[in-house]
């Protein structure tokens, strides 16, 4: 409040100098020549008639003028006037004059008129001072306020400067409103953080066996995962004073201003210990050091070395708990990750099946499910979806629900918001012609292979509906469980992946065939290369050659680098374009030898517009065996 009252004060003392040097002009005497230092001026806008110059000279010849005051160097006048149409009474007229001319000063001696010329009254001294001292203290005064306003700046006066300060929120009791019983889908997690309330609010059961509180924890995870709504549960759980922030927000263009906000977090929470400090996004700060181009000791730097020496540094923090999370921990540096700084790495992974069907438990509470709707089957057809994505799933499906004044969310509002999240918004339908046939075409031919391959993954649902920069998609059931891949399985995917190339290929001609296979392709190319030097599944022999183009990490290295020889990259390209001319020879010979089957989904296809699993095989089946294959979540394919 003071701070306020100063930056008010320091803008109202010039004003207050120019109304005070004002007030004293015109008490002393008037601009406009009024009180004692001359006669009264006519304003120009009173209520004084006005009369023309060749009436005015009319009025000196006939004898009628008594009396002229000239003012504004001979450019107006006032003149009293005898005007016969009123009785003869004298009238005060206001005459702009085309200049002082001498001819008039003659005439008006010659007619015995009373006449007197008023020099023009010029602004005192004073104001005219003030008048040049005006805009010099307007400019002194603002950059006083904007140096009071910046004290904390570097050599700035006072203090230190409030670019030195902690910009962390600090809650003396947090009520984030999110308790451990609102995550759900991360139980492992949970339970090392559950850990971390219980030292805080009963340190003496682990402290009399000798255990020490564990300073830090980061937690790693991909985004959307629940990173930073365990924090805010830890938070709400722990009931001791909470300080959140980013680690951007250490960082400044200034010198030293990163290392003071540090110094300054650390201190404001050794003042409230025992406490808690959440920073989001640590790898904003905490990334590799000497990483940078010439390894220069630049401000980021120096900013993590002060939080390596508060965490764990010759004074120790006590009572401090650092929760961080980030979803780049491999770009963290190795000071920083070392047991004594963050004691504990909490995985924060994408949830199972279990897991998310607990997540689908938490974002349903406050909405009307219909009676048949199964949580277990929408958890079925989300694979690799994280908290986020399924809460932005329901929140889509309640939309929709609403959008079509239903009570209640369905199945096909749950269908329609996977789809939309998963592939983009639904386009307008494709008009009947040869375009749509082909695109029909393409997708059966995905179908197909994926159906009739016995290690490819179920068909879920093939459309000709378009939805974001996709004209038709195919949909796959893969395994829930599947962790590991096989190589048939790998190699089935690849020919589903051709299915779509192949039947254009087969049914329009080699000529024929169109750029709707790009994005297969490119999906192609990608794991027949990571068989090859990744997973050791070609005749190279099981040998890992992934580093054969390797990013620049940090400037760290100048130029991208190579690990294997010319001639090895040559046999790599070699082992690549061998799998996939072979898996798309046995695709071409799959479609072409159910060209008949095909014509028939097509048929249906296109009539429909959209087939689901089920009546796809029942199709196929009625033409050839279809080999038993196991059911459960979609895989796009476009």
């Amino acid at each position: 409040m003071n701070q306020r009252w100063r930056v008010i004060a320091l803008w109202l003392l010039p004003i207050g100098v120019v109304l005070l040097i004002a007030w004293q002009v015109f008490s002393s005497g008037g601009v406009n020549g009024m009180g004692n230092s001359g006669p009264t001026v006519a304003p120009r806008n009173s209520a004084v008639a006005r009369m023309s110059y060749g009436r005015f000279l009319d009025y000196v010849e006939a004898g009628r003028v008594t009396a002229v005051d000239v003012y504004d160097n001979g450019r107006n006048a006032v003149v009293e006037a005898v005007d016969p149409e009123l009785d003869n009474r004298v009238q005060r007229l206001r005459v702009d004059l085309p200049g002082l001319a001498p001819e008039l000063i003659n005439t008006l001696k010659n007619e015995g008129i009373s006449f007197d010329i008023h020099p023009p009254q010029s602004a005192p001294p004073a104001l005219g001072l003030l008048g040049n001292l005006l805009f010099p203290l307007l400019l002194i005064g603002s950059l006083i306020f904007l140096a009071r306003r910046n004290s904390g700046m570097p050599g700035g006066p006072g203090q230190a400067m409030q670019f030195g300060k902690s910009k962390a929120r600090f809650m003396m009791e947090a009520e984030t409103g999110v308790k451990f019983d609102d995550v759900a889908g991360v139980t492992e997690a949970k339970l090392e953080l559950e850990e971390v309330v219980t030292f805080l609010k009963q340190p003496e059961r682990f402290t009399s066996v000798g255990a020490q509180i564990p300073r830090g924890l980061l937690l790693v995870g991909p985004p959307g995962t629940g990173k930073t709504l365990l924090a805010k549960a830890i938070a709400g759980e722990a009931g001791v004073p909470f300080f959140s922030l980013s680690g951007s927000e250490f960082v400044e263009m200034f010198v030293g201003v990163g290392a003071s906000r540090v110094r300054d977090l650390f201190k404001k929470a050794k003042e409230n210990s025992p406490c808690l400090i959440f920073i989001d996004e640590i790898d904003a700060v905490g990334r590799q050091r000497g990483a940078g181009i010439g390894g220069g000791n630049d401000e980021r730097e120096q900013t993590l070395n002060q939080l390596l020496t508060e965490m764990d540094g010759f004074e120790g923090n006590s009572g401090i708990i650092i929760i961080a999370a980030t979803n780049r921990p491999d770009v963290l540096d190795s000071a920083l990750m070392r047991p004594g700084r963050f004691d504990r790495q909490v995985t924060v992974d994408a949830p199972d099946i279990k897991g998310r069907l607990s997540i689908l438990e938490v974002h349903c509470r406050n909405k009307k499910l219909e009676s048949d709707l199964s949580l277990e089957s929408i958890a079925r057809r989300t694979p690799g979806f994280t908290g986020a994505d399924l809460a932005n799933l329901m929140n889509e499906a309640a939309i929709l629900t609403a959008r079509r004044r239903k009570d209640a969310i369905g199945l096909s509002e749950i269908d329609d918001a996977v789809d939309r999240i998963i592939a983009g918004m639904e386009g307008r339908p494709l008009t009947d012609g040869r375009s749509k046939r082909l695109i029909a075409y393409h997708e059966v031919g995905h179908a197909l292979i994926g159906t009739l391959v016995k290690d490819h993954d179920p068909v879920q649902k093939v459309t000709l509906i378009p939805r974001g920069q996709a004209q038709g998609l195919t949909w796959f059931s893969p395994d829930e469980e599947q962790s590991l891949v096989t190589r048939s399985q790998l190699k089935a995917r690849i020919m589903g992946a051709l299915g779509g190339r192949a039947a254009e290929d087969v049914v329009f001609g080699h000529q024929e065939v169109t750029t709707g296979a790009g994005g297969d392709i490119q999906q192609v190319a990608s794991m027949a290369r990571q068989m090859v030097t990744r997973f050791g599944m070609s005749d190279l022999g099981p040998v890992s050659l992934e580093g054969g183009n390797q990013e620049v990490f940090l400037g760290r290295d100048l130029m991208t680098r190579s690990d294997v020889s010319d001639s090895i990259a040559r046999q790599i390209d070699e082992q690549v374009r061998t799998m996939v001319k072979h898996c798309y020879i046995e695709t071409v010979k799959i479609v072409a030898s159910n060209r008949e089957v095909m014509d028939r989904l097509v048929d249906n296809l296109i009539e429909k517009e959209t087939m689901d699993g089920d009546e796809f095989r029942a199709v196929v089946s009625e033409f050839v065996d279809i080999p038993d294959k196991e059911r459960t979540t979609p895989l796009l394919k476009d």
